[in-house]
């Protein structure tokens, strides 16, 4: 792609943003149709048709047979699926991607500890025994609870992101005693102590 092809692009991305944006559009709703788009935003045609097909690519709409494209709400395996395969190939980008996602985890809990200390425990009381034996769906449950009762919706959106990486490589969890262990911080110690426990 030439660089003023590039840039013509990009402007129509920019463009279809504000369009979405201004005329507050939700899930669900029609979206104009390419030649309306192209009259509307005041470009060509084809370049409108190539900015539908990147973000259909990224599952941000949808193109129904007969009836036309809508906007979808933000799937990010859909993303996923398509980044992983370029991105992470190397060991070392999948050992940060994993880096990133234990940080996310371990600053909502802090906040949650700030926040939501003793609905996040009960909450954990309620879905997980001595006798749970956590997997990958155990951890995935367990850090859903601290991310929904925490006031920060775009860490929530970054860790959901970060864990359907996580689906697409060799996912490291902990062990049973250290979801355990922080039932027990966010019953009985300090919030301090959740650095301790992620330091060992």
């Amino acid at each position: 792609m030439s660089l003023a092809k590039q840039k013509a692009y990009e402007s129509v991305l920019d463009k279809l943003k504000h369009f979405i944006n201004d005329k507050q559009l939700q899930p669900g709703d029609k979206l104009p149709s390419e030649r309306e788009f192209a009259e509307q935003l005041g470009v060509g045609r084809s370049s409108v048709r190539e900015a539908l097909r990147a973000i259909e690519l990224l599952g941000l709409i949808e193109t129904r047979q007969g009836e036309g494209t809508f906007l979808r709400e933000y799937q990010s395996l859909s993303t996923v699926r398509v980044l992983s395969s370029f991105i992470l190939q190397e060991q070392h980008t999948v050992e940060e991607v994993g880096d990133l996602r234990r940080l996310v985890e371990k600053e909502a809990l802090k906040l949650a500890f700030k926040q939501t200390r003793h609905l996040v425990s009960e909450q954990w009381l309620q879905l997980f025994t001595e006798e749970t034996t956590f997997d990958t769906d155990h951890h995935y449950l367990f850090f859903q609870v601290v991310f929904k009762n925490i006031e920060h919706p775009l860490l929530q959106k970054l860790w959901h992101f970060l864990m359907d990486f996580s689906h697409h490589t060799d996912f490291i969890q902990y062990n049973k005693e250290f979801y355990l262990d922080l039932i027990y911080i966010f019953k009985h110690k300090t919030i301090e102590i959740i650095e301790d426990l992620y330091e060992k």
